[in-house]
């Protein structure tokens, strides 16, 4: 690899066993949720396993804690990126569909552990992963409609789509209602579903002993195809640059910060 496996990066641990690489977002008092530096971190690793995977074989991500595999993303990132300055908030999420897309192009197989809450940012990273465990407590969504106002690039919209199903997107979106493990694991998106993080660990463990016999050439390959397919069926529309800087410009996503912020529940416009 390009740089050490275990190299210390703000907010999160990363260590090699065998032939994986773990990585722990250590944030437990936030949620893990996302900072910017994490972000960046991520999209070093999976970087620097495209250029050198060095005998790698899985990347596992996971949160601390033991009650949120990650809570979206951390809202100071947001401060003084509202109204007239919210060009700079679609910059960093273009910067997040960077890492994302480094994620889901990584060599190896890429698996989240999910213990509790997986929201925003933090679904956006499991649905990016190749597979997902999660105990049987965990819950998945976008309430960004009830909480920030803001929206999500289209391809993140897109990669849920695909592994959540339509219904169940739009259910999460929309309705801003979390799904639970079990609704999950019913339509494909989680693989398996444990009862809790002893548990979790013995599934993770089955999983990686699994992958030691598999061949390499198969997974690149099959992840290089469906990398393709990812490409051609969850492309950006045009327009959506145009889109995502007008939600950012807008009231609503002023008034989410503000009121988050705050900690009082936002009051959206019509």
């Amino acid at each position: 690899m390009t740089e050490r496996p275990d190299e210390p990066r703000p907010d999160m641990t990363v260590e090699r066993r065998g032939s994986a690489l773990h990585v722990t977002f250590d944030r437990p008092h936030r949620r893990n949720a996302f900072t910017r530096e994490m972000y960046a971190g991520l999209r070093t690793l999976c970087e620097g396993l495209a250029a050198d995977a060095d005998g790698v074989r899985a990347l596992v991500l996971r949160g601390a804690g033991g009650k949120a595999f990650a809570a979206g993303n951390d809202i100071a990132d947001f401060l003084g990126r509202t109204g007239e300055h919210g060009d700079e908030a679609v910059a960093y999420e273009e910067e997040i569909r960077a890492m994302l897309e480094a994620l889901l192009a990584a060599p190896v197989v890429t698996v989240a552990a999910v213990d509790g809450v997986c929201v925003g940012g933090g679904l956006a990273v499991a649905t990016h992963c190749d597979l997902r465990l999660a105990t049987a407590g965990s819950r998945f969504g976008y309430p960004i409609a009830r909480t920030l106002g803001n929206a999500l690039a289209a391809p993140v919209v897109h990669r849920c789509a695909g592994v959540f199903g339509e219904p169940l997107t739009r259910e999460m979106l929309l309705a801003s209602r979390l799904v639970d493990a079990a609704r999950a694991h019913a339509v494909g998106a989680v693989m398996e579903v444990v009862d809790d993080g002893p548990a979790l660990d013995v599934a993770l463990d089955s999983l990686l002993a699994g992958l030691e016999t598999a061949s390499m050439v198969t997974v690149r390959a099959t992840k290089e195809q469906l990398l393709d397919r990812a490409h051609r069926l969850e492309a950006a529309p045009a327009d959506d640059h145009e889109r995502l800087l007008a939600v950012y410009t807008g009231p609503d996503f002023a008034e989410g910060v503000e009121a988050f912020t705050g900690r009082r529940p936002p009051v959206f416009g019509a």
